[in-house]
C-alpha cells in the first residue's frame, strides 16, 4: 500500500549522475500519498520562512537558503532544466507524468530553498516549460492542496473502515481532479480490482481449483485488458502468491494428501502460464520443502520432549545434538535463528509459498 507522510527531506547533488539516482529513488512522495491508508503520526510540513533565496531559474551565483547552506548555482539549474525536460517533456500532456515529475521536483527545491522553495520551484518551472508552467502549477497547487487536507483528516480516515476510507479519498482526489484522477491513480485502481476479485473467489466455497484459477485469470484479463498478458508475465510470481495466499486455497491444498497437493499446484502453476521447465523446477522445489519440513516437525517434536527431560546445560547440549543430526550444515543456521526466538518450524506452512 502507498501512504501519504510529510514530503521527504534529503540531501541531494544537482550533478548528472546524481539526479539520475534521484529519479529512480525508490520511495516517492507521489506513489506514497497515492495510498488510501494514512500513516499514523505523519508531522505537517514546516510553514515557510522568510530567506534569501534565488527566484529565478537563471539567476547568476549560487542563492543562500535559511540554513546557511549555499543554493544551486546557474549552472546546476541548467543541469536539472536540462535533465527533467529530457526525462519528461515528451510526456508531460500526462496528468500522472505531471505529478511524478512535480514530486521529484518538490523533494529537491525543498531541501535546496527551504525558505522559499515554492517561489524558487515555479521561476524553475516558468523556465523550463514555459509552455506548460501554468498547467504545472494548477498542478502543484492541487497536489499541495491534496496532501494537506490528507493530513489534516488523518485521524478521521484512519477510524474508518476501509471501504469509507477510499470512498473519502476518492472523494477528494476528484474534487480536485476530475475524471484526471482515475489516470494518476491508474495502478492502484488496478491492484484494488484485482483484490476485490480475489475476495469474491475466497468467499465463494465449493468452487474447485480448476476453476478458481480460471476465473482469477478471467479478472486479471478484465482488469487490464490488452495488456493482461505483458502483465502477468513480468509479475507471475506476485498473481501466483496472491493466488496461493487466499485462505480457501491454503484450506484445500492442506486438506489433500500429499499426491493430490503436488497435481494441485501444478494445475495452479500451469494454470497461470508456467512453462513445463518452470513446473518441473517447482516441483522438485516442492519435494525439497516437504523433506525439510518433515524433519523440521520431527524436530520440533523431538526438542519438546528433550525439554520435559533435561534443563541447564544438559538440555542445551542435546538439542545442539539434535539439530546436528538433523539438519547437519544448517544446524548453526537454525541454532542462531533459535537464538533470536525465531522457531521457522513453528510458523504456519503455506503450501506453495514456503
Amino acid at each position: 500500500s502507498l501512504r501519504t507522510t510529510e514530503l521527504m527531506r534529503a540531501r541531494a547533488s544537482i550533478a548528472v549522475a546524481a539526479l539520475a539516482l534521484l529519479v529512480g529513488a525508490g520511495v516517492l512522495v507521489f506513489r506514497r500519498a497515492a495510498s488510501v491508508e494514512v500513516a499514523p503520526g505523519s508531522a505537517p510540513m514546516p510553514p515557510a520562512a522568510s530567506a534569501s533565496a534565488s527566484s529565478s531559474a537563471g539567476g547568476g551565483g549560487a542563492a543562500v537558503g535559511v540554513t546557511g547552506r549555499p543554493g544551486p548555482s546557474a549552472e546546476e539549474l541548467t543541469q536539472l532544466a536540462a535533465f527533467f525536460r529530457e526525462r519528461y517533456g515528451a510526456r508531460l500532456a500526462s496528468p500522472s507524468i505531471q505529478l511524478r515529475m512535480l514530486e521529484k521536483l518538490l523533494h529537491h527545491f525543498q531541501e535546496r530553498f527551504p525558505g522559499a522553495w515554492e517561489e524558487a520551484l515555479l521561476a524553475f518551472l516558468r523556465s523550463t516549460f514555459p509552455e506548460r508552467a501554468a498547467e504545472l502549477e494548477v498542478q502543484l497547487r492541487r497536489w499541495l492542496a491534496y496532501e494537506r487536507w490528507m493530513r489534516e483528516n488523518e485521524g478521521y480516515l484512519l477510524r474508518l473502515g476501509a471501504a469509507e476510507r477510499r470512498e473519502n479519498v476518492w472523494a477528494e482526489r476528484e474534487r480536485l481532479w476530475g475524471d484526471a484522477a482515475k489516470d494518476i491513480w491508474a495502478s492502484e485502481l488496478q491492484h484494488q480490482a484485482e483484490a476485490d476479485a480475489l475476495a469474491a473467489l475466497d468467499a465463494s466455497p465449493g468452487v474447485p481449483l480448476p476453476e478458481r484459477v480460471a476465473r482469477y485469470k478471467e479478472s486479471l484479463a478484465s482488469v487490464h485488458g490488452e495488456q493482461a498478458a505483458a502483465y502477468v508475465e513480468r509479475h507471475r510470481q506476485e498473481v501466483l502468491n496472491r493466488f496461493l495466499d487466499l485462505g480457501s486455497v491454503q484450506q484445500e491444498l492442506a486438506a489433500q494428501s500429499p499426491g493430490e497437493r503436488a497435481r494441485s499446484l501444478r494445475t495452479i502453476r500451469e494454470g497461470l502460464g508456467l512453462d513445463a521447465a518452470a513446473l518441473e523446477r517447482w516441483d522438485t522445489l516442492d519435494r525439497t520443502r516437504d523433506a525439510r519440513w518433515e524433519a523440521g516437525t520431527r524436530y520440533m517434536a523431538e526438542r519438546e520432549a528433550l525439554a520435559q527431560q533435561y534443563t541447564g546445560a544438559q538440555l542445551e547440549r542435546r538439542v545442539a545434538e539434535l539439530r546436528q543430526r538433523t539438519f547437519g550444515a544448517e544446524a548453526d543456521t537454525v541454532a542462531a535463528e533459535e537464538e533470536a526466538g525465531f522457531f521457522r518450524f513453528s510458523r504456519p506452512r503455506v503450501w506453495g509459498r514456503n
